[in-house]
């Protein structure tokens, strides 16, 4: 039994994998029209189905918005009880219908051609009703299904969902879609935050940054570090100007190597070249440069050159940068 639902699982990817080939091979000019006419849609993309088409449909819906197309999705039984009313002059119809003749897709379409609504139809039967009512019509017919009784879409399905993937991702490329912008449409999402966030958002500043002068005891350096809890303190000259900076480690290495540290001042003992960055760089342009010197904090400096606040690692990565 096992064998045989392997058999079977590799049979259907097989089939659609099949379908797909002969799909390709169809992408003509009539897809080029479609772009066109998608690039020119001054409206709302309007995607239309019933049954597993309508499924089908909504993922495309789902796909055209995620990529900077406005689109809705309107069922094709619904649109003929009322909700027709969405369709506004200048929208686009996408319709997507395996037979082509179901009987709410012709009233809808009948309708939409009153309205003077411009139509592209994925269909699997170029021979139908549809094509009739469609002002550009793309051809996903396939051979099979991968049902065995060649009855339960599946097959057409995938290449319904394939042609649309094809149309989102080729008006995407036509209208320069950037990257920038597709985050701004998944601000919760990963790339979103590595695309959005940036050091302003993240940065500890004003009364919360760790300061002390450059002749502060090391008993200070010390309290500073530990009450501001960032692992580091800014090192500051009389006029408020960054100096340096010391880290745990500077205190760790300086415990080491003398016996009394007493007299010791923080510009003893600070780093004269930390790294600094800029406010308005990407969280994960600062993450990266942490990565690349293996450090877990940076400073960020106002145009006067004095502390205006400092980014630590957990904070990125608490913001899901890491």
């Amino acid at each position: 039994m096992r064998n045989k639902a392997l058999s079977d699982a590799k049979r259907v990817i097989q089939i659609e994998r099949k379908a797909l080939g002969l799909l390709e091979k169809r992408i003509n000019g009539t897809f080029s029209e479609a772009i066109d006419l998608l690039y020119k849609c001054k409206g709302t993309v309007i995607v239309t189905g019933i049954g597993k088409s309508g499924i089908i449909a909504q993922k495309i819906v789902a796909t055209f918005n995620s990529t900077g197309t406005a689109a809705i999705f309107l069922h094709s039984a619904d649109s003929v009880h009322g909700d027709l009313g969405i369709i506004r002059k200048g929208d686009i119809v996408i319709c997507i219908s395996k037979s082509g003749d179901t009987k709410e897709l012709i009233q809808l379409l009948l309708a939409v051609k009153h309205l003077g609504v411009k139509v592209i139809s994925i269909v699997g039967d170029i021979d139908s009703k549809l094509k009739e009512l469609s002002d550009i019509v793309i051809d996903v017919s396939i051979e099979q299904e991968a049902c065995p009784f060649n009855l339960a879409p599946t097959t057409s399905t995938t290449a319904s969902l394939v042609m649309g993937d094809a149309l989102a991702i080729a008006l995407l490329n036509k209208k320069e879609f950037s990257r920038e912008e597709f985050a701004m449409f998944h601000p919760g999402g990963i790339l979103g935050k590595k695309l959005l966030l940036r050091v302003s958002d993240l940065m500890i500043k004003d009364d919360l940054i760790p300061i002390v002068k450059e002749n502060a005891l090391f008993k200070d350096v010390v309290f500073e570090i530990s009450s501001k809890r960032l692992g580091c303190t800014c090192v500051v000259d009389k006029s408020g100007k960054l100096k340096g900076i010391i880290t745990d480690g500077d205190i760790r290495r300086t415990l080491q190597k003398f016996e009394t540290v007493a007299d010791i001042r923080a510009k003893d003992i600070m780093n004269t070249t930390p790294k600094l960055i800029n406010e308005n760089m990407l969280g994960e342009t600062a993450l990266e440069l942490m990565e690349k010197y293996t450090i877990t904090q940076l400073v960020i400096t106002d145009k006067k050159k004095k502390p205006a606040g400092v980014v630590h690692m957990h904070d990125l990565v608490k913001a899901g940068l890491g």
